[in-house]
């Protein structure tokens, strides 16, 4: 059934492992006119809140909440006290009591001040974007760092909302004889112990940020290169990293199945050998908090020599997803000099219809920076190894250089560095080579051997 301003759906049911598993109602709240909206494309919006309620609903059967219903509500401006207008508010809670609904979930950003009247209005918990995916994310991470990034994320994520969620706010602990003065409010109190505790998971975080650079240093001496997965959530990033490195990594369809960085050794067709990343997905309006605290984690994708966007094309919102990681990528600091690093990996093609895949084909040939695979069935897998063999080759350098026979040491830093093309025994017992090296690796090769070098050569990429 359809009203003005808002789109109601049925309620859902679907199996729970948990007989005790929490009555959830979700709120999606949209907005009629955005920014730059083209005149007349309100049918397109109304399509576009209706992924994004989609999307929600996904999220909330992330944590097995157990959703009776849901609504979307557009407005044309926030109420706020409420964020959406009385009247509606008054209905959902009408349909709230009837439903005897514990928790709703509202897929916006909402104040301290609007969550707390709507609790009072609903007479139920209530849960915003942020708190959701926030709570997603304390259930998935499983290493130290991963629970400690996403505890400090949720701590100042509470810090804020201290109002909402204590009833004793108010009291006050009184001070010691008349030094003591009227004392400090429990609000107060409350807040300082939070607050010693992300001073504490700060530093704690700092110590990992040092030792994951002391780990990338490690790695700029080892002459494996860095591919990294990034991606929309769900998008298929797991299974395909899965599918290339045989892991066995949690890959099941839901939202942030992937907290945890994974790192694993591939070897490519022609046996060179590349470190492939997998790091956690992304999402839209994905809270500042949590890119924050995943810093020292993504910044890892910023170190990567490639980035592999991996899209699950079949998503009718591939596009808006697809924008939505280069949002998060630049507030991170990729530059526009790396974008040319990205290649876009458009995933899922086994899903897609006979006449959707065709259109698809013709949108990837016209460009030289997608590769279309299947990671459930390994379709395209081929391809993409090739893919990342010649990236890696085109942005080798090649040199030609002299050594003595009996520098064994620089022979074989150069063998495990890069690639020998060539190599001529002389009469005298040196040995002339031409050697492709990685472009990481050009300098110190320029340093090291300048007197063995000659100038740079050109070799067709093999």
């Amino acid at each position: 059934m359809r009203e003005t301003g808002d789109r109601r759906i049925a309620p859902i049911s679907f199996q729970v492992e948990e007989s005790s598993a929490t009555r959830a109602y979700l709120v999606h709240v949209g907005f009629r006119r955005r920014p730059g909206a083209v005149l007349g494309s309100e049918s397109l919006i109304l399509r576009e809140e209706d992924e994004r309620l989609e999307e929600a609903h996904g999220l909330a059967l992330a944590i097995d909440l157990e959703v009776q219903g849901m609504i979307s509500v557009i407005l044309t401006k926030a109420t706020p006290a409420t964020l959406i207008g009385g009247g509606k508010v008054e209905e959902i809670a009408a349909e709230l009591k009837e439903l005897e609904v514990e928790l709703v979930v509202v897929n916006a950003s909402l104040t301290p001040v609007q969550q707390r009247n709507l609790e009072r209005a609903w007479n139920a918990k209530v849960l915003d974007r942020t708190g959701l995916i926030l709570e997603i994310f304390g259930r998935r991470a499983r290493t130290r760092e991963g629970r400690m990034q996403v505890e400090l994320a949720h701590l100042t994520y509470q810090k804020s909302r201290l109002v909402r969620s204590w009833t004793h706010l108010e009291r006050q602990r009184g001070g010691f004889g008349f030094l003591g003065g009227p004392g400090e409010t429990q609000i107060e109190a409350d807040r300082r112990v939070i607050q010693d505790r992300i001073v504490k998971i700060k530093v704690e975080l700092e110590k990992v940020k040092r030792r994951r650079e002391l780990h990338r240093e490690n790695r700029r001496r080892v002459p494996y290169p860095i591919v990294a997965l990034v991606g929309y959530t769900n998008a298929g990033k797991s299974t395909l990293f899965n599918q290339l490195t045989k892991a066995g990594v949690l890959a099941e369809n839901m939202l942030f199945a992937t907290l945890d960085p994974t790192m694993r050794q591939l070897k490519l067709p022609h046996g060179r050998m590349v470190i492939l990343s997998d790091t956690v997905g992304f999402i839209s309006e994905l809270p500042t908090d949590l890119v924050a605290a995943f810093r020292a984690t993504l910044e890892e994708v910023l170190e990567a020599t490639f980035i592999l966007h991996v899209r699950d094309i079949s998503h009718p919102e591939s596009d808006a997803q697809a924008a939505d990681v280069l949002q998060v990528l630049t507030t991170l600091g990729l530059g526009e000099e790396r974008r040319s690093h990205i290649t876009e990996i458009w995933n899922k093609i086994d899903l897609l219809t006979p006449e959707d895949r065709a259109a698809v084909q013709n949108q990837a040939e016209r460009r030289d920076d997608v590769i279309l695979v299947s990671a459930v069935t390994g379709e395209g897998v081929p391809s993409l190894l090739a893919a990342v063999e010649h990236r890696l080759a085109e942005a080798a350098k090649t040199y030609s250089l002299s050594l003595k026979g009996e520098d064994g040491a620089a022979l074989s830093w150069l063998y495990e560095t890069g690639e020998v093309l060539e190599r001529r025994e002389a009469e005298d017992g040196s040995i002339a080579l031409i050697v492709r090296v990685p472009a990481e690796k050009s300098e110190v090769l320029r340093s090291r051997y300048a007197d063995a070098l000659s100038a740079p050569v050109e070799m067709p990429m093999s």
